[in-house]
């Protein structure tokens, strides 16, 4: 049912009651608070696009095509190479999501007589693929950041060592952890202590993840080595800690927060050789996870449980291709013997 009657607010007013709503939505838990932050950012980078005082009914879908591309074109902090200053193709899609679900309301309450998303022609892959950074790694560049990480939980530190730089077994931690089980930024940053536990002599992770959702993922050995390895060397002291429950803390004992893993992730990709280092986000890390354990044949199921995800489906969105797979795939060929002969069927 369409309301009654046009109410004419401006870009401002009506982005404001809209944060208002997602705010609502959040605290009856109906959003999480990582997508409810994420919708009141875009639709506030949408009203500084747009301009604060226009009437938001006086939009057009050319006028959103202005907004979307201004978009794409605003400096993105966490990219460095290969374009910097543009927004990912995952950015702007996710952007154009955000402001279409705006406008579906605005629409509902009157704000606006039509939704003028239909009418734009501008999306995100028209302007490129994948960014590198969200692509999965290559065997040998994932192979550099773990040697990095594992290399750096070994390196020995001195009493003179200031408090700030004694984060080598965190950073590490960070970087093994997301690179092996591929968890969410989200999941890896509400860690606590206590989610780590062992049974049968094997250490597991208890993720909470999106919807309440739980999971509890082996640790592998190497990885728990250094965990545990954190927690009696490396962690800042609990008379420090503000959350002495958190796992991940700053050296001044706070909880890490989503900016700063990407700061660890680039830390530790500045000791990787050359030849093998590239730009990841810790979503590209969570690809690099599900890409090779689908190439090493593991059970698709298996990594489905791992990533959390709810749908075998959802694997397809996180399987990237790897160069030569293809060779790999045919020179192992499960009907020819080494010879290259058929075998007998």
């Amino acid at each position: 049912m369409r309301p009654a009657q046009l109410l004419p607010l401006t870009v401002q007013e009506s982005v404001d009651n809209y944060v208002e709503l997602v705010h609502a939505k959040m605290a009856t838990g109906q959003l999480s608070p990582a997508t409810a932050e994420l919708y009141a950012r875009d639709v506030a980078t949408f009203a500084r696009l747009a301009g604060p005082e226009r009437i938001l009914d006086d939009l057009t879908g050319q006028d959103l095509d202005t907004i979307l591309l201004a978009f794409a074109r605003k400096p993105d902090g966490r990219r460095t190479e290969p374009r910097p200053g543009l927004q990912s193709a995952a950015s702007q899609a996710r952007f154009r999501r955000s402001v279409s679900a705006f406008f579906r309301h605005a629409a509902l309450t009157g704000w606006v007589q039509l939704d003028p998303m239909p009418t734009s022609t501008v999306h995100a892959r028209e302007r490129g693929g994948l960014r590198a950074e969200r692509r999965a790694l290559t065997r040998e560049q994932a192979g550099g950041l773990v040697t990095a990480a594992a290399t750096l939980a070994t390196a020995p530190t001195t009493p003179s060592t200031r408090d700030d730089q004694r984060t080598g077994h965190r950073d590490a931690l960070i970087v093994l952890l997301l690179a092996t089980l591929g968890p969410r930024v989200s999941e890896l940053v509400k860690a606590d202590i206590e989610h780590f536990y062992t049974g049968d002599g094997i250490r597991y992770w208890r993720i909470f993840g999106k919807g309440g959702h739980t999971r509890d993922v082996p640790v592998p050995r190497p990885v728990a080595t250094v965990l545990d390895s954190y927690l009696t060397d490396g962690r800042p002291p609990l008379d420090r800690g503000r959350e002495p429950r958190a796992l991940l803390l700053s050296w001044r004992g706070n909880r890490l927060n989503r900016g700063d893993v990407q700061a660890v992730i680039n830390r530790v990709l500045a000791k990787v050789t050359p030849a093998d280092r590239r730009s990841v986000t810790p979503h590209g890390l969570r690809h690099t996870t599900a890409t090779h354990l689908l190439a090493a044949a593991t059970d698709m199921d298996a990594v489905r449980r791992v990533l959390g995800h709810s749908d075998l489906t959802t694997l397809t969105h996180y399987r990237d291709e790897l160069p030569g797979e293809l060779e790999a795939a045919m020179r192992a060929h499960p009907l020819l013997d080494p010879t290259g002969t058929a075998t007998d069927l």
